[in-house]
């Protein structure tokens, strides 16, 4: 058992200077670039997350004839330390097409989306959502537009 253990110890050795001879090219295979990456990466994580604030969440768009098309914007503020990124914005229905600014918004600035909702085919009482994808710490803000349709005449 005493030579097992011995033989054991003898080839852990052997096989960890085996393995750590090229320990001295280590520092040739970083490559200098990503270190710089990084670092760059870390001063920006470091700021924070980027902050969203609106001049509204939700639009009434009153009463108005089936046929109209509604149209209205949302101010975004990027209220936080680092570019704020809205990668997408998705409307809960076909009937309402979203717009919003595809570069970032930097630090203190603003941008606009826009929204656009056909009421052809939709009567009486609506409510849409615009669900926008964005680099905040929640990842998502829910914009809503709601408002009446008066249903045209039936002929």
């Amino acid at each position: 058992m005493r030579k097992q253990t011995l033989s054991l110890v003898f080839t852990i050795t052997i096989s960890f200077f085996i393995g750590c001879k090229d320990a001295t090219n280590v520092s040739k295979k970083i490559n200098k670039e990503n270190l710089d990456k990084a670092k760059t990466r870390d001063v920006e994580i470091k700021k924070g997350t980027a902050m969203i604030s609106f001049d509204k969440k939700e639009y009434d768009f009153g009463i108005v004839n089936e046929g109209t098309v509604v149209e209205t914007s949302y101010l975004v503020t990027n209220s936080g330390k680092t570019d704020l990124v809205i990668t997408n914005a998705k409307a809960s229905c076909g009937c309402t097409v979203p717009v919003w600014p595809r570069d970032a918004i930097k630090p203190g600035k603003t941008g606009e989306v826009k929204v656009k909702f056909n009421t052809s085919g939709k009567p009486n009482r609506q409510q849409k959502t615009i669900t926008l994808t964005t680099n905040t710490e929640s990842g998502r803000e829910v914009l809503v537009l709601k408002g009446s349709v008066t249903p045209k005449a039936k002929k």
